[in-house]
């Protein structure tokens, strides 16, 4: 049975929902997104928690909290979702992600203009899954930006979206923004590295980033 809009929220959702918040508003204070460009999804149960279409999110309250079920039809609020829900949900519905951090960081944005691939300057790219891809360009909020966006994503938990973005996924919000702050100072390095007129960035070689990959398993620390 269908659960009826404007549900009554449960308290995991309310904690989820209010870190869903912090996440998106640390996207504008780590220079991420301008004003209300990117977006923010957190799955609890069937339910994704998204940040809602146009709102600044400095203004957004517990009671402003927005869910969709998988196949889209909203279940929690009357704020309408993101613009980019479907990108969210595919997401949701073909990984083990229980967030995605979507935003228009400037210098991972510059890279997708330049490049089907960001090059191999860091070992960090292990981080992610491997080389970072660009998924070539469609208009936003379209079911053909989400299906580039999979197949750019396929092994990887990152990738570039051509003339508009990035999108990471993790097991929590912390991680999908973790990873959106690793892919974007990435592409700051590359972009730095390779403004040196008359030089060339050394890359890494798919050997040595495997290397790098092994090491990541036992990174941190036990448990």
């Amino acid at each position: 049975m269908e659960e009826p809009r404007g549900r009554r929220v449960r308290d995991e959702e309310a904690c989820a929902w209010e870190a869903l918040v912090a996440t998106a508003r640390r996207t504008v204070s780590d220079g991420l997104v301008v004003g209300t460009s990117g977006n923010v999804s957190v799955r609890v149960g069937d339910t994704v928690l998204v940040t809602p279409s146009g709102v600044p999110y400095d203004r957004l309250t517990p009671q402003d909290v927005t869910g969709v079920d998988l196949d889209g039809r909203q279940v929690l609020g009357s704020l309408v979702p993101t613009s980019e829900l479907p990108m969210h949900l595919a997401v949701h519905r073909t990984t083990d992600a229980r967030a995605v951090v979507h935003t228009h960081a400037v210098h991972a944005t510059a890279v997708s203009t330049l490049v089907r691939e960001l090059p191999l300057v860091h070992y960090m790219a292990a981080a992610l899954g491997g080389p970072v891809r660009v998924a070539p360009y469609a208009v936003y909020g379209s079911d053909e930006l989400a299906e580039n966006m999979l197949q750019a994503l396929a092994g990887r938990s990152g990738c570039l979206l051509q003339n508009h973005g990035t999108v990471t996924y993790g097991a929590s919000l912390d991680q999908a923004l973790d990873r959106t702050a690793q892919l974007e100072w990435m592409c700051r390095l590359w972009l730095t590295a390779s403004s040196v007129p008359g030089l060339t960035p050394s890359l890494l070689t798919e050997g040595q980033l495997a290397e790098v990959t092994e090491r990541l398993h036992g990174y941190g620390q036990p448990g």
